[in-house]
């Protein structure tokens, strides 16, 4: 089914629909707030990129991902859009996903006040599913099928993302370690904006995608279907979302910075290329796959794996400890938030 620009214009008439709307944008310009930065973590803090020119290339590299991406290969928007079953009602069905929304925004903004990397990406996964779970009354509401992939994601980004940063970084040592130390920093100064360019392109390919899944939903339930299995992504869709992902970039975040490249392991500039080119290859193999992955995820655990070359003690546990619980409470938090609010929601509205 095709959605033209003017057709969802209309569509803003009806309150569940604009709430929904406006609801996901700002979790879009959140995500972007907040999880973004965390692509240019390392070359800012290993100096190859001084701060502000850097968040500017982050939100363009963000805006072309999204765009791109999502016209190559859009199983990442189609996993999010099918995971879950909000049944038939699709007057119920909007405003639970509203509800869902709501929950996202005020979980990922209440962890980002404090500088702790947040995932939005499972804030999002454990929204709609708390508020899949409320609107059905039971477990019904879950595509298994569909929502096995957020596990394999879980593993994948973990796993892949810290091997992936020591092989690259035990081959680069191979190869650069019979030649000049001063010349392969100033190469790989400059080759870690690449890795940068590379990390914020697939963030936006792969975060994009989940919140265009999400908008999908909308205008189905708008439109009275029960799912977006039969919608088509419209490139103004695409549009919207990069633009939002790339303004709320552009804003920036310092702290999150710091915490993910400073203060986790202490990079030089071969280290931070290494982690940063380990993070957009395994964000891409999910992507490709449809795999909704935690971009946070991949970009710490390369950092990890980067890190563990050297010796396991360069890791600043603490940090990595901190980061852990705030992704273990995501789901539990967020997905009773987004639960409870829906309840609430279907009970007002």
């Amino acid at each position: 089914m095709d959605i033209s620009l003017s057709g969802f214009l209309q569509s803003l008439a009806n309150p569940a629909m604009l709430t929904t709307v406006v609801l996901t944008l700002g979790v879009i310009f959140v995500n972007g707030w907040t999880d973004a930065p965390n692509a240019i973590a390392t070359t800012v803090t290993t100096r190859g990129m001084a701060a502000k020119p850097a968040i500017i290339m982050s939100a363009v590299f963000n805006f072309l991902g999204v765009l791109i991406m999502t016209q190559i290969n859009a199983s990442v928007a189609e996993t999010i859009s099918n995971m879950v079953d909000f049944g038939g009602d699709a007057h119920a069905s909007m405003i639970a996903l509203a509800a869902a929304l709501f929950s996202i925004v005020v979980y990922s903004v209440g962890a980002s006040i404090f500088g702790i990397p947040t995932s939005e990406s499972h804030s999002l996964i454990a929204g709609l599913t708390g508020a899949a779970i409320a609107i059905q009354g039971s477990f019904k509401g879950i595509n298994w099928n569909e929502w096995i992939k957020v596990l394999y994601g879980m593993v994948l980004s973990l796993v892949l993302g810290f091997a992936l940063g020591w092989i690259i970084c035990k081959c680069v040592i191979l190869i650069c370690q019979s030649m000049d130390r001063r010349k392969t920093n100033r190469f790989f100064s400059g080759a870690q904006i690449a890795g940068a360019a590379a990390m914020s392109f697939m963030h936006g390919a792969q975060d994009g995608q989940k919140f265009i899944g999400v908008l999908l939903l909308g205008m189905a339930f708008v439109n009275g279907q029960s799912s977006a299995a039969s919608m088509v992504i419209p490139v103004w869709l695409m549009m919207l979302c990069s633009i939002t992902m790339g303004v709320g970039t552009s804003v920036g975040g310092e702290k999150i910075i710091k915490s993910v490249g400073m203060d986790m392991v202490k990079l030089e500039p071969f280290q931070g290329f290494s982690s940063d080119l380990a993070g957009a290859i395994s964000i891409l193999i999910s992507t490709l796959y449809g795999i909704p992955i935690s971009t946070t995820h991949a970009k710490t655990s390369s950092i990890m794996g980067v890190g563990a070359v050297k010796r396991l003690s360069s890791i600043n546990l603490n940090v990595v400890k901190d980061m852990v619980l705030t992704w273990i409470f995501t789901f539990p938090g967020c997905g009773l938030i987004a639960y409870l609010m829906a309840k609430l929601f279907l009970l007002v509205f």
